[in-house]
This record gives structure tokens, sequence and C-alpha cells, in this order.
């Protein structure tokens, strides 16, 4: 039998543009249309898997400094449709008080958000299933919210060990998640996670019947940055 060819709809960032920044989620823009969330740890690259994604270096805000991304920042791709940069989680050398604050708006985000239509999960390749990455993953499934992981920094590794990578987190999370390898730096893996964006799009969204409970309490003073 032939392989079925998948005509999806493609989503074009062409026209994207940065939107707005909210300390909390009363802040944010409008809830409608369809979003899609990077979440990860301070040190998984979310910034610049965005700019990589987008082509745009300067649209999400890098720095070498872990932890700077403190707000929620939106970007608007069309009318209906915006990603979403979560605050970085983990950074150490943030006071236990801030890192609780953004605990707390990454919680009211998801739990609340309408227009959530699923969240890109990035984890280094070479420290992935930290303890927020199994968070979100428990999160993700219980509330039925689709889950895409980007193993970041791939090029850190050999092709071999690559694979070894991705085979043991495919292994680990089942069926939770789709997952990929990703390289800002190298240009590795746009068209997969572009092609996941555009299936959500057309999915519409997750189940919203389903109940979005709080995250699990999360260690913040435990929770640091492995060397880069």
């Amino acid at each position: 039998m032939p392989e079925q060819i998948i005509n999806r709809p493609k989503v074009s960032l062409d026209d994207i543009q940065f939107l707005k920044s909210a300390a909390k989620l009363s802040q944010c823009p409008a809830d409608v249309g369809l979003e899609v969330a990077f979440c990860g740890r301070s040190n998984a690259g979310k910034s610049s898997a965005i700019n990589y994604l987008t082509g745009l270096n300067k649209l999400a805000r890098t720095s070498k400094t872990p932890g700077r991304t403190q707000l929620i920042n939106f970007f608007t791709v069309s009318e209906a449709f915006r990603l979403v940069d979560l605050p970085g989680y983990g950074y150490a050398k943030v006071p236990t008080a801030l890192k609780r604050d953004w605990h707390e708006n990454i919680d009211n985000y998801l739990r609340n958000r309408e227009s959530l239509c699923g969240l890109v999960l990035l984890m280094d390749i070479r420290h992935p299933l930290k303890p927020f990455d199994q968070t979100m993953l428990d999160w993700c499934a219980g509330a039925g919210m689709p889950l895409h992981i980007l193993l970041t920094k791939c090029d850190k590794l050999k092709r071999g060990a690559q694979q070894a990578a991705l085979l043991h987190v495919k292994r680990e999370v089942s069926k939770l998640a789709t997952i990929q390898l990703f390289s800002s730096t190298h240009e590795v893996g746009q068209k997969i996670l572009l092609n996941q964006l555009s299936d959500w799009i057309a999915a519409g969204g997750p189940d919203r019947t389903m109940p979005r409970k709080d995250l699990q309490d999360i260690n913040v003073d435990q929770e640091g940055l492995d060397q880069d």
C-alpha cells in the first residue's frame, strides 16, 4: 500500500511580530484564537528556539545569563494565532521569592488560558527529564494538553549519542508527547516543529472540558541549572 500523504495547512511565520509582555494572567492579551507556549528550564534555549523557528534573530531576547525571560511574552503570528515565551524555570541565582512568582504565573497561565492549544517543552539533550520536565509531562497528560518536546543543543553530541538520547526519552515519555532533535545554532529541526504547529492549529486545540489542575509543587530551591 502506498504511503499516505498528509496535506496539512502550513503555518506561516512571515508576519510574526512581538505583541506584548505580561507579568501576570490579567495582563495577557484577549483570550481568543489559538496560541502555543514554549516552556523549559532557564538554560534550555527557549528564546533562541523561537528566533530560529521564525528566522528573526532578535524577535525573542536572548542572553548568556539564564533566567532573562521573566515575563510571559506574546508574539502575533496572525489574527487567530500566537506564540508565547514563558519564563524560564530553575535559575539558581534568582531569589527564591522571584522563582516562586514565576511558578505561580506559569501555573495561572496554564490552568486558565483557554486559547492554549499546545505546549513545546524544551530540554537540553544532555540533561533531559529533570523534575520540572516531569511535572510538565504529568500536567499535560492530566489536562489532555498536546505536548511536543524539543531536545535542544543536539549539536553538542555526536550523531550516535543524539539517537541514543532521543530513544531514551521516547521510551520514558511513551505516548505522552511527540519528540524531536533540535539545534538553533546548527539549524536542526525547524521543519518538523513547523509541521507540529500546523497540526495543532488544524486540530483547533485540546478538549476544553478536561480539568486543568494546579502544577505539582516544585522545590524552587533545589531545581538549579546544570553546567553548560
